[in-house]
């Protein structure tokens, strides 16, 4: 067996089956061959017995906990044999980990203890020791990074020349984009934030000024960021990332809505990312929108990013239902749209109402725009009737 991966039904082998399997692992690997395990989710009954998984020749271990039965030592316990079971690990992924001291250090000697020569990619929802985040940070093959960033960590500068990857989580509202300052990036491609920071502020405005210090503003094909928090972002200020083929940006309207999407930020955003694959503007959208992207909008990406499978922002349905209007204000930009046929493949419109009168009508617009629209995903119900015209 080269790969085991299991999902939600690692319960199924308790308590009779994993202690026979136990056993016979005493002198040898129960799968001596295996190169990649992947479990999730992993309850706190199940981690005595994941090294009986491991072999010398496992080079990836990804496992998601269930966070709130963990028994701490024993897992630190099993994090620190990672090293000594699987000699020459490339690839470490371990989510949901509780914030604890002990887990810390575990995650920080298991790192050091680790293969730097072979090892590629490390995403570990804990935070580091000083001393494991200064060898981290200078890893010249590392390929994929999650750091964790508590207050006042001392942080520093990144030295990663071949790093693709980087992955940032935050939970205060300190000066964490001090990771930046000074970095040496010379191949990164992908940048996530998750923040569950109080105020998110000018984040974006933050990262420009920071980043274009950096080199990434030629490599950059993918900006993430996650927040549970409202918020108003000022997305021009992404206008100088050109390679971007995947644009996030996550925010809740939970407490109203704030997105400020409208035909301009939209428009800007297509021309000068032409790139684009994905396109997420908030969150889900919401029921609430009195404002947001009109027709235009959605022409202007249909007509500039050819290659647009997935798109979700506040848009005025509105708009779709008025052909007339539309033909007149937009006439040449329709056609250019038809022309470049987007690859727009999924539409998502989340609680967006859409009148019942006006089905029809949003769902041939929608074909002229997005002529291979496959999926509506949807909170109302009349929108399943768009979905099948």
């Amino acid at each position: 067996m080269r790969k085991l991966a299991e999902c939600g039904s690692l319960g199924m082998l308790l308590p009779d089956v994993l202690p026979v399997l136990q056993l016979c692992t005493i002198n040898e690997p129960l799968f001596p061959n295996l190169k990649t395990l992947e479990l999730w989710p992993v309850t706190g009954e199940f981690i005595p017995f994941i090294p009986s998984f491991l072999s010398p020749r496992t080079t990836t271990i990804a496992i998601a906990f269930i966070i709130s039965d963990l028994p701490k030592p024993a897992l630190a316990s099993m994090i620190t044999a990672f090293p000594a079971l699987c000699p020459n690990l490339q690839d470490i992924t371990l989510r949901r980990l509780p914030r604890d001291p002990m887990i810390t250090a575990a995650v920080s000697g298991m790192f050091l203890a680790s293969n730097r020569n072979t090892l590629r990619h490390f995403h570990v929802s804990s935070p580091l020791t000083e001393e494991a985040r200064e060898v981290i940070h200078t890893l010249p093959d590392l390929r994929g990074l999650s750091v964790v960033i508590e207050r006042d960590t001392p942080l520093p500068s990144l030295t990663l020349p071949n790093l693709t990857n980087l992955i940032v989580k935050y939970d205060y509202d300190s000066d964490w984009l001090r990771i930046f300052r000074g970095a040496t990036f010379g191949k990164l491609e992908a940048v996530t934030f998750h923040s569950r920071s109080e105020q998110i502020g000018s984040f974006l405005e933050a990262f420009e000024k920071v980043a274009l210090a950096t080199s990434i503003q030629n490599t950059l094909s993918k900006f993430q960021l996650h927040t549970s928090r409202s918020w108003n972002p000022n997305y021009l200020a992404l206008l100088p990332f050109t390679q971007l083929t995947h644009l996030v940006v996550r925010f809740s309207c939970d407490t109203g809505c704030s997105s400020t999407v409208d035909d301009d930020v939209v428009t800007s955003l297509a021309q000068t990312m032409p790139k684009l694959e994905t396109l997420h503007l908030g969150n889900y959208p919401c029921g609430e929108i009195l404002a947001g992207a009109t027709v235009k909008g959605l022409v202007a990406l249909a007509h500039h990013c050819q290659n647009l499978s997935a798109l979700r922002i506040h848009f005025q349905v509105a708009s779709l239902s008025a052909p007339p209007a539309t033909g007149r204000a937009v006439p040449n930009a329709v056609s250019a749209a038809l022309q470049r046929d987007c690859a727009l493949r999924v539409l998502e419109v989340g609680g967006i109402p859409v009148a019942e009168g006006s089905v029809s009508t949003v769902a041939v617009i929608l074909a002229r725009i997005f002529p291979r629209i496959e999926r509506v995903q949807c909170a109302d119900g009349n929108w399943d009737n768009v979905t099948i015209m």
